[in-house]
């Protein structure tokens, strides 16, 4: 069968379509092909580095955690059949395990000792057809097509916003997005729907993000220049705009880190200042990454609740596995990419 292999080289990595072996029995129960495979910017960074981790006694590893597949063969009794459509969770915990990961809550984990699905030490979904163990297999309804493959970045900003409900601790009425890929829309679309003034900001004028973000009634600015007043919640996306994320937060309120840092970032705060911030404005700044099963569980809920057509218009990029090269392009006027296992 087909798959999406990247190898270590001199200079980072290489992504090839390859011939591999079907998925082994051990691996998962449950038998799955692949309808779709999100791109984001983590799988770019794997390919320009190489992976960091591959599975044992192999030199290159399986990309894409961000999946959508249908149920071939499972098991009696193990809570989905054949015809259903899963999403795979990405991370697995450590053998230790760490307290966190005891518990469930591997995305918390402490030690490092994790594995994720095409990113660390296993293979991802990059594959026509792939296992998975029930466990970790969370059932997409059919109602959502392929905007089922946005399961997995919804979690990340449920999380996130799991995060801030608990960490804001004044009336949470405003909210801004800093950054309108995938990841900051979702977190706006999450916001509107919790009854917030949600802005958003990013850096291009026209196309769709402007349009995405007019769709679920939020305001788009294309410089944060525009931004009027503090909020009570801020989500910065983008990995660039940290200081201002930290700046603009209303007294008592939280600003949640899910962009990775960006260079353009650094050294833009300095860190008496931060620590003025915090301290006089009783201020909360808190990071996370990746998700468990509950977050899973929410973002569906929330994409169920979304429009169709919006969750539709994320997804400017659907290509052919044949043509997967497109999927990492990268250009302002794009949001998702999506490579099509079938037609």
């Amino acid at each position: 069968m087909r798959a999406l292999c990247v190898h270590p080289g001199a200079d980072g990595g290489t992504l090839v379509l390859d011939d591999v072996p079907e998925p082994a029995p051990e691996d998962g129960a449950l038998l799955v092909e692949a309808l779709a495979l999100g791109v984001c910017g983590t799988d770019r960074e794997i390919v320009a580095r190489g992976p960091r981790l591959a599975p044992p006694g192999r030199a290159g590893l399986v990309l894409g955690h961000e999946s959508l597949g249908r149920v071939l063969d499972a098991p009696a009794g193990c809570g989905v059949v054949p015809g259903d459509l899963v999403v795979g969770l990405v991370r697995h915990p450590d053998p230790v395990p760490c307290a966190f990961c005891a518990v469930g809550r591997s995305d918390l984990c402490e030690n490092g000792r994790f594995t994720e699905r095409g990113i660390l030490g296993r293979d991802g979904f990059g594959s026509e057809r792939f296992r998975l163990e029930p466990e970790y297999a969370v059932r997409v309804s059919p109602d959502l097509g392929l905007a089922g493959v946005l399961l997995e970045p919804a979690s990340v900003v449920a999380k996130a916003w799991e995060q801030l409900d608990h960490a804001v601790r004044r009336p949470l009425r405003r909210a801004l997005v800093l950054g309108a890929g995938p990841i900051g829309l979702l977190a706006a679309l999450l916001g509107t729907q919790r009854g917030l003034d949600v802005h958003v900001v990013d850096r291009v004028a026209h196309g769709p993000k402007p349009r995405q973000v007019a769709g679920i009634g939020a305001t788009y600015h294309s410089s944060t220049e525009s931004l009027v007043g503090a909020f009570d919640a801020v989500v910065e996306c983008s990995g660039a705009l940290v200081a201002e994320a930290i700046d603009r937060t209303a007294p008592a309120g939280a600003a949640c880190l899910v962009g990775v840092g960006d260079a353009r970032s650094a050294g833009a705060l300095e860190l008496a200042d931060l620590a003025r911030l915090l301290i006089s404005g009783n201020r909360t700044v808190l990071g996370t990454v990746n998700s468990n099963r509950r977050h899973f569980d929410a973002a569906h809920t929330a994409l169920r609740r979304a429009d169709r057509e919006w969750l539709d218009g994320l997804l400017t990029d659907r290509v052919p596995l044949e043509d997967w090269r497109a999927a990492f392009d990268t250009g302002l006027d794009r949001i998702k990419a999506v490579i099509r296992f079938t037609s």
